[in-house]
């Protein structure tokens, strides 16, 4: 087996992996809450299937889904597809502006609390292969109430650091680099406002044609990066996760909830891509709470 189609192997491995454990973990959480909506169900995952169709060509991928009383709407998809990019769309592309051919595997978790005190959070990690082959993705903290949207706040200080560790044992400048362009990322261009609290953002990590150290590193990165986070959310959700909360606090919640579908829709690079190479519609939507509100 090719250094390449190992990586695929092991990459593709790891995502799903990642997303057994993060399942096991909030249905830990759904079970432990203690909160006003105790006398609800605890929430537990159902997994979807789902193939590309012929015209649109390879793989597919599985969504779990989870809709409970911590978790209003939590989603852990995984995928694997391949085929050709359009070729306006293979021009954006590293590597396939001279052959359309591309590899993509990936998991991708966002997860809308009910109680507008708990953050929401976004998280996903890829590897994709052309004629070169890279790591990307990153995650994001997005509370729902003004007051706890600045760095300071416990929230925020916590999933920072987590990430900051992750990134530190990979380069030195990693955090400061990745960091900024999560900020510049997950802007609100239209309203000027940023869309949560930022996290870390990457692409096109250690990108390469086929170098076994180059994988390597960005393989490690990526791992530790979802390991940071399944580590720091459940923690960040367990700190509030019994609140009460206030009619107000909700509104606010679903007007933030707003925003984050505005970006989504308009700026998203996942969004844009699975539509693009004919991904499944249900899946790719998921990232959309399950109610917003406009003012």
């Amino acid at each position: 087996m090719s250094n390449i189609e190992e990586g695929k192997k092991r990459a593709r491995a790891w995502f799903a992996e990642l997303r057994d454990r993060f399942c096991r973990t909030f249905e830990a959480i759904e079970a432990e809450y203690s909160g006003a909506l105790r006398d609800m169900p605890a929430g537990h995952f159902t997994r979807k299937d789902w193939e590309r169709l012929p015209n649109n060509e390879g793989g597919g991928g599985t969504m779990s889904l989870m809709h409970g009383r911590v978790f209003e709407k939590v989603g852990v998809n995984i995928s694997t597809v391949f085929g050709e990019f359009a070729p306006e769309f293979a021009k954006t592309i590293p590597g396939a502006d001279s052959d359309p051919r591309y590899w993509a595997a990936g998991i991708s978790l966002v997860a809308h609390m009910r109680n507008p005190r708990v953050p929401a959070m976004h998280f996903n990690t890829r590897h994709i292969v052309t004629t070169k082959r890279w790591f990307g993705g990153g995650g994001d903290l997005t509370p729902m109430l003004n007051v706890q949207r600045n760095r300071d706040y416990p929230d925020a200080r916590d999933f920072h650091a987590a990430l900051k560790t992750a990134c530190d044992a990979h380069a030195p400048d990693a955090y400061p680099r990745y960091t900024k362009w999560c900020d510049e990322y997950f802007f609100l261009k239209h309203r000027n406002e940023p869309r949560g609290v930022g996290g870390i953002f990457y692409d096109n990590l250690d990108i390469s044609d086929s170098g076994a150290s180059d994988f390597e590193s960005g393989f490690t990165f990526t791992r530790n990066v979802g390991l940071a986070l399944l580590d720091v959310f459940p923690r960040i959700v367990r700190r509030t996760m019994n609140e009460a909360w206030t009619p107000e606090e909700h509104d606010e919640q679903l007007v933030r909830r707003g925003r984050y579908v505005e970006f989504n829709l308009v700026y998203d690079r996942g969004t844009k891509f699975g539509l693009a190479t004919g991904g499944n519609t249900e899946a790719i939507l998921m990232s959309l709470p399950p109610e917003v509100r406009w003012p």
